[in-house]
């Protein structure tokens, strides 16, 4: 953010105490934001040492947190009838799981946060079999009934990093990362396809979207190696992280402008890992209004799957249910070259599609 963008930004977006904070740092902008997260990541780095052992971390406490691997269907959290009920694609269509247990006799995860969180795989596997051997004992959602929750609910943890794409590095003057700039988002964050997101613009009017593959874990994760990190992920989803960037940018912390109320959407499906061979082979694109703003694939990322799993579980233990946003390629309104208060932000009535291959497309509109 250049001075002229400074001055614009304090006069028309803060108040007189962030204009006084925003002063100080002036003369260390756009940096400062950037370098005070790799600082962040590098003290949870060297904090690692202190953790517990990997074995002892990784040993699941009770459940079967393996079992969801050999499920070849995408799974999601659906409402119905003012529920959160989980639900699963087959060759039949949308099976309610709730509903369809309940017809079998069989016990069922009641959403995906008791799915991952509590090992419960494989009751869903036993489900899917059935369902298989015995047809009609399905309930089917027609697709025109279908209503989305949040893929999950309550994570513990919602993981995110900035900067891992090597094209948008370039397009917001970013030097490469000498490791995975890590954020969190809240739970309050947390949105669904065909959600709406509440724009908070007496904080902000810099709105932008950032679409991103989300990878959500399957078991306790920590200190493990490049070579088995793929191993503790249930899947894989579309995520948008969605963006406020002045209350991002004008200070060294992105949480502001990060976690604001629906500013997580993620779904609406988490395709099983056994859908997914090689997460860094995914074609990733934005639309806003039908016009594509962002069309690239994972394989651009700086630090591959593997690497972002890896680092971070030597940072901290991630858990079953967890989520990690893993960046944002090129396309940003923040990455465009014409003046901050000439671009076209996001704004009330915008709708916003995120894609990722294979994963299933997430919109969003804006109110």
């Amino acid at each position: 953010m250049g001075m002229d963008d400074k001055s614009r930004y304090e006069s028309d977006h803060m108040t007189d105490t962030s204009k006084s904070n925003l002063d100080q740092h002036a003369a260390a902008e756009p940096e400062l934001s950037r370098r005070s997260v790799l600082s962040t990541t590098a003290l949870l780095l060297a904090g690692s040492a202190f953790a517990a052992d990997a074995p002892a971390a990784n040993a699941a406490v009770s459940g079967d947190f393996g079992a969801l691997v050999s499920l070849d269907e995408r799974i999601a959290n659906l409402r119905i009838g003012g529920e959160v009920a989980l639900g699963i694609e087959t060759d039949i269509g949308v099976i309610n799981v709730t509903a369809t247990a309940k017809n079998l006799g069989l016990s069922c995860p009641t959403d995906m946060d008791d799915l991952l969180q509590n090992g419960r795989g494989r009751e869903l596997v036993a489900l899917v079999k059935e369902v298989k051997a015995r047809p009609k004992s399905a309930k089917i959602i027609a697709a025109g009934d279908l209503q989305f929750a949040p893929l999950v609910i309550r994570p513990e943890k919602i993981v995110c990093v900035g900067f891992n794409y090597r094209k948008h590095a370039e397009e917001t003057n970013t030097p490469i990362p000498k490791a995975p700039p890590l954020f969190a988002k809240y739970n309050n964050a947390l949105n669904h396809h065909n959600g709406r997101i509440k724009l908070p613009t007496e904080a902000d009017t810099w709105f932008d979207y950032e679409t991103e593959l989300v990878i959500l874990f399957a078991k306790p994760c920590k200190n493990v190696s490049e070579a088995d990190a793929l191993d503790y992920v249930a899947g894989y989803a579309t995520g948008n992280d969605f963006s406020a960037r002045g209350l991002q940018n004008a200070t060294s912390q992105f949480t502001a402008g990060k976690t604001a109320d629906g500013f997580a959407p993620i779904g609406p499906w988490l395709a099983t890992r056994k859908r997914v061979p090689d997460p860094n082979k995914l074609k990733i694109k934005t639309l806003v209004n039908g016009e594509v703003r962002q069309d690239w694939t994972t394989e651009d990322m700086i630090y591959n799957c593997r690497h972002l799993i890896s680092y971070a579980s030597r940072c901290m233990t991630l858990k079953p249910g967890d989520v990690m946003y893993t960046g944002t390629p090129q396309g940003v309104i923040w990455g465009q070259k014409t003046p901050l208060d000439q671009r076209r932000w996001l704004r009330a009535g915008d709708v916003v599609t995120s894609s990722l291959e294979g994963l299933g497309d997430l919109t969003v509109t804006l109110d």
